[in-house]
């Protein structure tokens, strides 16, 4: 069977493809803003997109940052079907699903839509109007928990940046709509014309690992113990150094039982383990933005070998260094064919 992704159903050089925003009270405003400015980079690089936003009644709507955003048209007055739909989110998720003619609105406005995605908590709203039933969805990662105990016959995929399901495209925590955005313009003008709107923007092809794989010292509870925090501060800050139990020990003047007790009560886990994460957060940073060769990223960031930083990174990411570098070249929704996938590494 050969299944159509969104998008498949037009392509450059058959007119504009037609993006509808629907906006309301309290929307957050760069899961508005960020998918609109993909679209309209786009436009300057070969693709033809007609952005138009839509609230239920027309009007201006009051954003969760307090700016006003005006809107183009009511949802009653879509009538053009939209090539794609962007459903956003808002802080205040919790009332917007009791809201029923905010529901019914985005009900309409899907059946009229080819593809039709959400940024950020925006998957409540699809789930609360019944139209990811059966679905794998994201959200954003604070809420994800939330998204599957209310709506048990959603699939919630907790680690994804953004995962597509048919028709349904839904994405993580606010700047991922950018994310999805920009695989959306690739999947309807190509990698090049992406690749050319990721880097007018700064912004990444395809972001690094999925969204739990925050800084690994970030993660790390506040220690009240200098002497743990000194030790976690010299790993992330120079992860190539000798950092093996027992010379964290001698730099600290305590024994290595200390250092890995303390390690286990405070971090959760041993210092090998920590300090490999971090190496491996430092490796996959050098190959995201730099062409230095697979030895010389291994060495810099303490793995010594190719070999040794492979496996790390088959182990955690389940891909090697390698491929994981080529994934930079591409928002990863040329690599598979299936009808449904998510993008998180």
């Amino acid at each position: 069977m050969n299944h159509k992704r969104p998008g498949d159903h037009k392509r450059p050089g058959t007119g504009p493809l037609t993006v509808t925003v629907f906006v309301f009270p309290g929307v957050r405003l760069l899961d508005v803003t960020g998918p609109i400015e993909v679209f309209a980079s786009a436009n300057e690089f070969g693709g033809r997109y007609r952005v138009q936003i839509a609230s239920e009644g027309g009007a201006e709507v009051i954003t969760s940052a307090g700016t006003r955003l005006s809107a183009d048209l009511r949802v009653d007055d879509v009538h053009e079907p939209s090539d794609v739909l962007v459903i956003p989110g808002g802080p205040e998720w919790e009332t917007l699903i009791k809201d029923d003619a905010l529901l019914d609105a985005v009900r309409r406005l899907h059946a009229n839509a080819r593809c039709t995605a959400s940024v950020c908590t925006g998957a409540f709203l699809l789930a609360a109007a019944g139209l990811l039933d059966g679905r794998r969805a994201a959200t954003h990662w604070r809420h994800s928990r939330q998204l599957a105990l209310r709506f048990p016959s959603v699939r919630v995929e907790p680690d994804a940046i953004f995962v597509r399901d048919g028709r349904m495209m839904t994405s993580a925590g606010v700047s991922a709509g950018i994310d999805l955005a920009l695989a959306l313009v690739e999947d309807h003008y190509g990698a090049e014309v992406a690749r050319a709107v990721a880097k007018d923007m700064v912004v990444f092809m395809q972001r690094p690992g999925g969204q739990s794989q925050f800084s690994v010292r970030s993660q790390v509870p506040h220690s009240r113990r200098e002497t743990l925090r000194r030790m976690l501060d010299e790993v992330a800050q120079n992860p190539g150094a000798n950092h093996t139990v027992s010379a964290m020990a001698r730099r600290a003047g305590i024994s290595v039982r200390h250092v890995t007790r303390l390690f286990y009560d405070e971090v959760g886990t041993t210092p090998a383990r920590y300090v490999e994460q971090v190496r491996l957060e430092a490796a996959r940073v050098l190959l995201e933005t730099g062409d230095d060769s697979l030895p010389v990223v291994a060495r810099r960031t303490g793995f010594g070998s190719p070999e040794s930083m492979r496996r790390a990174f088959v182990q955690h990411l389940g891909v090697t260094p390698g491929a994981y570098r080529v994934s930079f070249r591409t928002t990863g929704v040329g690599t598979k064919d299936s009808e449904s996938e998510s993008v998180s590494l």
